[in-house]
Parts: C-alpha cells; sequence; structure tokens
C-alpha cells in the first residue's frame, strides 16, 4: 500500500475535514461530519450488550482496512465492460470504488426533473432538498459506530431524486463494485421519492478476490430514503462481494411520511461478513414498510441482519420476514424490534426470522422484540431455527434425487413464499445467485444461457397476491 492511504485505525480529525474540504463541501455537512466522528471514537462495535455475546463485528480488523486519502478513476475490467454494454439501455449508474464510470439517464426522465448523480455533484447542486430532509429527520449519532463512521467520513455517494408524482416504470440500476487495488470504501446514498411519485431501485454489489491477505477490503454503506406521502418506494439489493476476503457493513434509513409505502427485497450471498441493520420508521398516518429477506451462507460466512419496525404514526403497517439457509460453517444472526411508540394507535405489525441448518456445523440465533408504549394495537414476532429434517431428504431420495439434490430442492421450498413477492426478473437474479454460489461459481449478475432460462421460466409464473404475512397475525 502506498503512502496516500491510511488505515481505517488511523483516522482522526484531520481525515475528516480534508475531506470536507477537498468536496467543498457547505459548513452544514462539515458540522454533521464533525459531530458524527466524535461519536465514532468513542462507541464499542456493538453497542447493545444483548447482542454484543452474539455478534461478529470483531471480524473486522481496523488496521488492514485502508481507505484512499485522494479520489482515484479505475477503468472497468473486461467482466464490467459487458455489463456496461447491457447497462446502456436502461437507467443505470455504475461506481468502482470512490468514481462513477457509468451513468445513462434518459431524456424522458431529464425532462420530468429525475435526478441521478453522485452525491458530491448533488450537495452542490441540490443542497437546500438535502439539507432540509437531514434536518426534518435527524439521525441517532450515537446509536451504533458504524453509522457515525458513514457519516463522517464517506468518500462517495450516490444521489436519486424523484419528483412529485412522477412515476418510474423501469427500475433504476446501481451497481458499486470496490476499488480493484484492494481500497476500501465509505459510501453515503440519499433517496428522495416525493409525494404521489412511484419508483423501483434494484442495487448490485460486488468486489474481487484478494491476493493480499493483509488487506482487508470493506465497504462501509449508508443508504438514507425519504419517502413522501402516498408515494412508493422498492429497494432491491443483492450483495454478491467476495466471500474471502470482503466485509460489508449497512446502514439503512427509511422515512415514511402518510400513506406511502417502502419495500426492501433484499439478496445477501457474499462477503466475509455482513452487517446491515435496516430501520423502517413510519412517521406519517398509514405510512407502510415491508422487509423481505433471503440469506445463503456457505463455509466461514458469518450474516449479522437487524431489521427494526418503528411506528410513530396512526394507523400505520410494518412487516419483516427473514430467512436464511446456513451450509458448512456460516453462521447467521438476525435481531429485530417492533416498536410503537405512544402516538402508534391501531398499529398493526409482523416481524419473523426463520433459517434452515444444512450441516452440522452451522449455526443461526434469532432474537425478536417487541416495546409497546400505547394499545388498540396487534403486534407479533415469530423465529426458528432448525435442522434440515432428514426425512425429506430419505423421501426425495428415494424418488431419484441426489443428497446434494434433495437440499436444494428442500431449500427453494424454504425460500419460495418469500421470492413469490418479488418481480420474474428479481426472482431470476436471486436464483441465478443461488445457483451459482451452491456450484461455487462466481457471483456475477451476467446474460447468459443459465440466466436466459430461468427468466423464462419465472415470467412464466405468476406474481404472490396474497399477504403471506397475515396468516401469522395475533391479537395483543
Amino acid at each position: 500500500m502506498t503512502s496516500s492511504l491510511i488505515s481505517l485505525s488511523s483516522l482522526d480529525d484531520k481525515y475528516v475535514k480534508e475531506k470536507s474540504n477537498l468536496n467543498s463541501e457547505p459548513e452544514w455537512m462539515m458540522e454533521i461530519r464533525n459531530n458524527a466522528f466524535s461519536n465514532y471514537s468513542s462507541l464499542p462495535h456493538e453497542v447493545s450488550p444483548l447482542y454484543k455475546k452474539y455478534s461478529d463485528a470483531n471480524l473486522l480488523y481496523p488496521e488492514r482496512v485502508y481507505l484512499s486519502q485522494g479520489t482515484k478513476t479505475y477503468a472497468p475490467e473486461e467482466y464490467l465492460n459487458e455489463r456496461i454494454k447491457e447497462l446502456q439501455k436502461e437507467t443505470s449508474i455504475l461506481k468502482i470504488g470512490s468514481s462513477i464510470v457509468h451513468s445513462n439517464v434518459p431524456e424522458k426522465l431529464l425532462k420530468q426533473g429525475v435526478v441521478i448523480s453522485d452525491l458530491k455533484s448533488a450537495i452542490k447542486n441540490y443542497g437546500s432538498i438535502i439539507k432540509d430532509r437531514l434536518n426534518s429527520n435527524q439521525l441517532n449519532y450515537t446509536e451504533d459506530k458504524f453509522l457515525a463512521l458513514e457519516l463522517s467520513c464517506f468518500d462517495s455517494g450516490i444521489f436519486v431524486y424523484i419528483p412529485k408524482s412522477v412515476i418510474i416504470d423501469e427500475s433504476i440500476r446501481i451497481i458499486d463494485v470496490l476499488a480493484p487495488d484492494g481500497t476500501s470504501s465509505i459510501t453515503r446514498n440519499i433517496v428522495i421519492s416525493e409525494s404521489n411519485s412511484k419508483a423501483s431501485i434494484v442495487q448490485e454489489l460486488y468486489s474481487n478476490e484478494q491476493s493480499d491477505n493483509k488487506v482487508q477490503q470493506s465497504l462501509f454503506e449508508l443508504l438514507e430514503c425519504y419517502v413522501g406521502s402516498n408515494s412508493e418506494l422498492e429497494v432491491v439489493t443483492l450483495q454478491a462481494m467476495d466471500e474471502k476476503s470482503t466485509v460489508n457493513f449497512s446502514n439503512r434509513k427509511a422515512f415514511i411520511d402518510r400513506d406511502a409505502k417502502m419495500s426492501w427485497y433484499m439478496g445477501l450471498f457474499g462477503a466475509q461478513l455482513s452487517r446491515y441493520k435496516i430501520d423502517n420508521i413510519m412517521k406519517g398516518e398509514g405510512a407502510s414498510a415491508e422487509d423481505v429477506e433471503i440469506i445463503f451462507g456457505v463455509n466461514d460466512q458469518s450474516f449479522d441482519v437487524t431489521s427494526n419496525l418503528i411506528h410513530e404514526g396512526p394507523n400505520t403497517r410494518g412487516r419483516v420476514l427473514s430467512k436464511s439457509v446456513m451450509k458448512d460453517n456460516s453462521k447467521s444472526l438476525f435481531k429485530g424490534m417492533i416498536k410503537i411508540n405512544k402516538n402508534g394507535k391501531s398499529a398493526e405489525s409482523y416481524l419473523a426470522g426463520h433459517s434452515i441448518l444444512l450441516d452440522k456445523g452451522a449455526k443461526s440465533d434469532t432474537i425478536p422484540g417487541l416495546e409497546i408504549e400505547t394499545n388498540e394495537v396487534r403486534a407479533t414476532h415469530s423465529a426458528s431455527v432448525a435442522q434440515i429434517d432428514e426425512n425429506q431428504i430419505f423421501y426425495l431420495m428415494c424418488r431419484g434425487l441426489s443428497n446434494e439434490e434433495s437440499k436444494r430442492e428442500i431449500v427453494s421450498g424454504f425460500l419460495e413464499p418469500l421470492s413469490r413477492k418479488m418481480g420474474p426478473t428479481i426472482r431470476a437474479w436471486v436464483n441465478y445467485l443461488m445457483e451459482n454460489k451452491w456450484l461455487g461459481k462466481p457471483l456475477m449478475l451476467k446474460t447468459d444461457e443459465a440466466m436466459e432460462h430461468i427468466l423464462e421460466v419465472e415470467k412464466s409464473r405468476y406474481r404472490e397476491t396474497e399477504d403471506i404475512f397475515e396468516k401469522h397475525y395475533k391479537y395483543r
């Protein structure tokens, strides 16, 4: 590593100031950075004493994580050039390291006022809009060490703005690839969806295998979504980073106004350690949030996912359903909290985490919780962790399947209710990544023969219309 790099363990106030000055940021952004960094320095890796004994956050080695002190542009590798050709036909943006190397926003969307750009430019050109949302939805810098890191030291980011009453039919594709030289990224992405709008964002996260075992490449991400009244925003994340040498910390915040809906769909497959924290803050009356997660771990991977439903307004509705499949010696931890505040009358909420273990070395812990400060609500949670049923394997093997094929069929049935909530294209992508991971192939979406076959199958199927959560409800 060169002298232009700094390790995560060596970050100080000077680095924070230099980042802000380099981007020519306004004083209000500098103030956010400084306040957040003071908390980052003092907070432990895991703030909650309840979760501390379960957390694998100590798999992060700050002295082996290197950040660039400047801005460097990387030429896309050959496999990414193929993706860029595909992306030319779509609303898309591709970021390598901290630099955007491809961006395509159709003229039609530009005329409607849609903005998709790097965050640095957005702070200059749309600073008043961003500042207004940040001031109206204050973040708690003390709730998580890595949230404070992302707020104070972000070196890149993407800004998406959907104006009032704009309906975007096709998905916005955002591809984020870590730098090929092994440097890590701290990124802050902001999505603002104004009232009566509708949009879907598909995010893909990748990294390259590292040959230097003294370097631990990392992606620290903060994704903020501000969902205006009566609007709908959907964010799909497919995380397919290198499982041997990469760690991924992500904080996700959704602030949801009156009668608006936020939907998260996540497929977590890559990275040595994935630590995701999703907070849905339903501020306005009638706001709703849905979080659906599919997690597949192999070898020594570790997944740590927290999903919180925070009901601040009346008549709000929240749903979380997380399913994980753990193979070999992999590990998953699911934590979730339903919090209904005093003004959350008539709230409905459901939170569930279920895990299936394919091998004796696999492990999973699920910790759901309730915190209710008012009455006239209904809320429930459920959790389960179980070994794969040997009787089911025997039954399938009696009908001609091998042991491995039987496991794959059982896993497919376990995840089926979740994938049905997604559109056919997303289902196909999830199934493609699952198939590649099971077979030990590279985790990269591309249009090959296998993908075309899966797409054809999924497009012939239906999309789930029944509420898969409703049957679990119990009145409280």
